[in-house]
């Protein structure tokens, strides 16, 4: 299943926002996104250009960590349907965060390091300037027909209709978080059912999967429920896992979502994440938690 702006999915109504519309996204017209928005533009096999889309929260001269995901996600799908004809299922990706990004170009190498019939282990290392920025390992598995087994004890999350609009610009600054479309109940410091939703492109005028097109925005889970306002600690999360038992549908993005600090420094955020059609997966990121 491959997902376009322009093509299925719950999308929203009405021409997409411009970049001179999203909050933080001054500067040089010439280095900015092309008229349709998208996080990247692809310049080479494996290089891409990040756009001013993906302006981060914690700084708007590093990229926001959540389209990268995605793109490692499309980078291992497009290499899998390379080498074979028969559908593996992405079923995890876990990513460890090396370090920050400026908003420039980055490249993916795909490797394979565990082949197999029906599993297998695949590698993406994104790289910028000569320096590994991430490294995501995906296992793939091969599909069976299970539906008569399907089911879940996931409490269903309530529809994003049943939530008031949240403007997530006012917590977060940047262009990426002021991209996002987000309805919210909060529950508690730390606690909250969210969904998002955007119509940013994860590469320009070009086909993506369901799944990775989904992963675009699922790092944006550490920032729906802060315990505290990011002016009082900063709480970055050094890597991302997600784990899937079907791949999600396009559209409004769901998360139920847990954010715990320790004494020492540590936290972690853990969400069930959904779409329209129920839960579909976890994410679980670890933090560094930093007074300021």
């Amino acid at each position: 299943m491959s997902h376009r702006l322009d093509k299925g999915g719950d999308r929203r109504e009405g021409p997409a926002r411009g970049m001179t519309d999203l909050p933080g996204a001054g500067g040089d017209a010439a280095v900015l996104a092309p008229a349709a928005p998208a996080f990247f533009e692809r310049v080479g096999a494996g290089t891409f250009r990040a756009t001013r889309f993906t302006e981060g929260a914690w700084s708007r001269e590093e990229q926001h960590i959540a389209p990268s995901l995605g793109l490692l996600a499309h980078a291992i799908d497009l290499d899998l349907k390379r080498r074979r004809d028969d559908a593996l299922v992405l079923a995890r990706l876990s990513c460890d965060i090396l370090g920050t990004m400026p908003i420039g170009e980055v490249t993916i190498d795909v490797n394979l390091p565990r082949a197999g019939r029906t599993i297998e282990l695949a590698e993406a290392r994104l790289v910028q300037g000569g320096r590994t920025a991430v490294v995501a390992r995906a296992w793939l598995l091969r599909g069976f027909d299970t539906a008569a087994f399907e089911g879940t004890a996931f409490e269903p999350l309530p529809p994003p209709e049943a939530y008031p609009p949240l403007r997530f610009a006012d917590l977060w600054g940047g262009a990426c978080a002021g991209s996002v479309e987000v309805r919210q109940q909060r529950i508690a410091a730390g606690r909250a059912r969210t969904w998002l939703r955007n119509e940013v492109e994860l590469v320009a005028g070009e086909a993506v999967g369901a799944t990775a097109h989904t992963l675009r925005l699922v790092d944006f889970a550490n920032g729906v429920a802060p315990r505290l306002p990011p002016e009082t600690v900063a709480f970055p999360n050094v890597d991302l896992t997600v784990h899937l038992f079907r791949e999600p549908r396009p559209g409004w993005l769901g998360f139920d979502t847990s954010v715990s600090f320790g004494a020492a420094g540590l936290g972690l955020t853990q969400s069930v994440l959904h779409d329209r059609d129920g839960a579909f997966g976890t994410v679980a990121q670890c933090l560094t938690v930093r007074p300021r």
